[in-house]
């Protein structure tokens, strides 16, 4: 999609997005001076990497990170034998923080090779945490296993077997018994086994209800009781809510209106999470898909590997997907995890094309040969996690081999990339002037009236020498009186949630409907400026 389309779309999100909600302090949460930090999720976010948000910039350059892993990895690993995770932990998973507790829900695989019904040996399972680094794994007592019920497995009516879930809390539905919703991938049979969805609901997150009355056949649905095209289509890589809709993400390889070479990304949607529209769309595709390379070689080429994992930021969509690294043979096949946004909810985008996120293990590692993207964004005090799985395809074909455990990687708070000087354009050259300003503005913004609203920064580097110069604008761009030129507000502080002072106060009334921002980099020192984001919170 073109960046015209993309703004247009933006513009709309934003207007029908941006509520007068106040930013939620965050418990036990500080920055580096001591502060209380704020939930960013209920703000609206100008990340640097999105040029949708941020589509004019001048003498500026952005820079991706890239996540550390945690030496405590793999935070949740495999269970003793006998259990039923101890052949995998697979994080087709979820986490969601509730209060002060972390949920967490995956895909258990067991050991019991004796179990000639591959499907039912797939099983939902549950952990939770206190800090989102040392887990548990409680025992619910709900769903037999192995003579007893003494384990973490939450109860799924009826059960099916399950090789990819994703959890949404939902506290928008007035039904309280679907305050939780579940999209599973499952399994049907045609002229051969095909992947599919069954959605499910729930009051607490542990006990289950299928929404459809479907009657299962050894954990496998009857191709009558489908609620997608009876296509093979491996759901549940993303679940998330936008517009008011709900989009699951997956993949498959079938065609679309433009020929693609292997996996892509595709949504379908519901209005209701129990009956979904046969159409679909296609969310992303990678740029060497483009070439076609014929057929019996689908496991060839850079693919998508099983959709995207969504962060809901309100007005932008974060993703995670995977980058499948194919090869004629399993044996050469290898999985890393690549960096996606969106603005409408349906067009996703890398920031740097073809760029990996977060990479595999080496050999000998948990999570060598291949990574998993699970649905777990937190922020928590300085740091952001990103919850993931481990798949090696290597051992594709092999009898019963171990699936990988959950692990953390990790990011300063909310700084997945950043915008800093470029001076590429300094120098003697014929076509080459000195760099008179770096900065740049942003996207018309939509505001309620006579509401009091805040602007914070997340930038490093500032200090005496380097600071953020910072305009309002009106939807036109010119200057808004009191709030630009010999009125503008300056950062010199470094933190992950600077506010942004004009005059005395950090709350602003009185705005027009619409705003911009123009934000400059300053001082002798202002390379050494890193801009992450920029935050508007209201109400």
């Amino acid at each position: 999609m073109n960046p015209a389309r993309l703004l247009a779309r933006s513009t709309v999100q934003m207007l029908a997005i941006l509520t007068a909600m106040s930013c939620a302090p965050v418990a036990g949460a500080a920055d580096p001076q001591g502060a209380s930090l704020v939930d960013e999720t209920t703000c609206q976010t100008l990340f640097a990497f999105d040029r949708v948000s941020i589509p004019y910039s001048q003498n500026l350059r952005l820079e991706m990170r890239s996540p550390q892993k945690h030496p405590a990895n793999p935070v949740v690993p495999r269970g003793a034998a006998g259990t039923p995770d101890a052949r995998g932990v697979q994080f087709y998973g979820s986490v969601i923080r509730e209060g002060g507790k972390y949920r967490m829900w995956y895909v258990a695989a067991d050991d019991d090779s004796d179990n000639k019904v591959a499907s039912a040996r797939w099983r939902p399972a549950y952990a939770e945490s206190d800090d989102g680094v040392k887990w548990v794994k409680p025992n619910l007592g709900l769903v037999e296993f192995q003579g007893n019920k003494n384990n973490n497995l939450i109860l799924m009516d009826p059960p099916l077997g399950t090789v990819n879930l994703k959890v949404l809390a939902d506290p928008e539905d007035r039904n309280p018994d679907r305050r939780y919703k579940i999209s599973t991938h499952v399994y049907f049979r045609h002229k051969s086994r095909l992947g599919t969805l069954a959605p499910y609901a729930s009051a607490d997150g542990l006990r289950w209800k299928l929404l459809t009355d479907a009657r299962p056949v050894k954990a496998e649905l009857a191709k009558e009781d489908l609620v997608l095209p009876g296509v093979h289509f491996e759901p549940c890589g993303g679940l998330y809510k936008w517009d008011g809709m709900y989009f699951i993400c997956g993949q498959n390889a079938l065609n679309a209106t433009n020929p693609y070479h292997g996996r892509v990304s595709r949504t379908y949607r519901s209005a209701d999470f129990v009956h979904w529209l046969p159409t679909s769309n296609i969310a992303f595709v990678r740029e060497p898909q483009h070439q076609l390379l014929g057929a019996g070689r689908s496991l060839e080429g850079e693919q998508n590997h099983e959709g995207i994992s969504v962060w809901n930021r309100r007005n932008v969509l974060l993703g995670v997907c995977g980058l499948w690294h194919g090869a004629k043979e399993w044996k050469d096949i290898s999985v890393d995890l690549g960096f996606l946004v969106s603005n409408d909810g349906l067009d996703f985008r890398q920031p740097v094309n073809e760029s990996v996120f977060l990479k595999r293990g080496d050999d000998g590692a948990w999570d060598q040969g291949g990574v998993l993207q699970g649905q777990g964004f937190e922020n928590v005090g300085e740091k952001t996690y990103i919850y993931y799985g481990a798949w090696d395809p290597r051992q594709t074909g092999q009898k019963d081999p171990n699936r990988g455990g959950v692990g953390i990687a990790m990011l300063p708070r909310d700084r997945f990339g950043d915008l800093v000087v470029e001076e590429a354009g300094k120098g003697p050259g014929a076509y080459q002037l000195p760099i008179i300003q770096s900065e740049f503005t942003t996207a018309a913004i939509s505001l309620k009236p006579n509401v009091p609203y805040r602007f914070l920064i997340n930038a490093d580097g500032l200090g005496a020498e380097a600071a953020l110069r910072i305009e309002l604008l009106g939807k036109d761009e010119k200057p808004l009186p009191g709030f630009a030129g010999t009125n503008a507000a300056w950062v010199r502080q470094s933190g992950f949630q600077t506010p942004i002072v004009w005059g005395e106060s950090g709350d602003v009334r009185g705005l027009p409907e619409q705003v911009r921002l123009r934000v400059s980099f300053e001082g002798k020192r202002n390379t050494e400026i890193r801009f992450s984001a920029l935050y508007v919170a209201g109400g």
